[in-house]
């Protein structure tokens, strides 16, 4: 398989020809974490170029990216999380936490509830 040229191929690295094939977020996977935050109130999403971004009660908290859920690192988040694995959800993004532990719903609810209050208040828009 062979790298597709770009039109401008001074702003083209390797990373970008990483992503070029790295496949979005699936539907599937946004279900299954919408699953396993079913018991709390107010979990929201917003699809956002092939990933998405979570809400609890109106605040981002985390998001989807290439199928990995990743949360701001608040210290209630880092508290939670004795081994912390910082990724960025795409290049030039803050560092995120990522959350291995997605399979245990007990988890994720105390963890989206425990960072609510550390979680910036939502922008207001124009």
């Amino acid at each position: 398989m062979s790298i597709p040229e770009p039109a401008d191929k001074q702003n083209f690295g390797a990373a970008d020809a990483v992503r070029a094939f790295v496949m979005a977020s699936s539907k599937d996977y946004l279900n299954y974490l919408l699953g396993q935050l079913s018991g709390l109130n107010e979990i929201t999403y917003r699809a956002m170029m092939g990933e998405y971004i979570l809400y609890y009660r109106g605040k981002i908290a985390a998001y989807i990216c290439d199928n990995r859920l990743l949360v701001k690192p608040v210290k209630a988040a880092l508290s939670m999380m004795p081994a912390p694995v910082y990724e960025r959800p795409y290049e030039g993004a803050k560092e995120m936490l990522l959350v291995d532990h997605v399979d245990d719903s007990v988890f994720l609810k105390k963890l989206f509830e425990a960072m609510y209050e550390e979680l910036p208040a939502p922008r207001k828009r124009k």
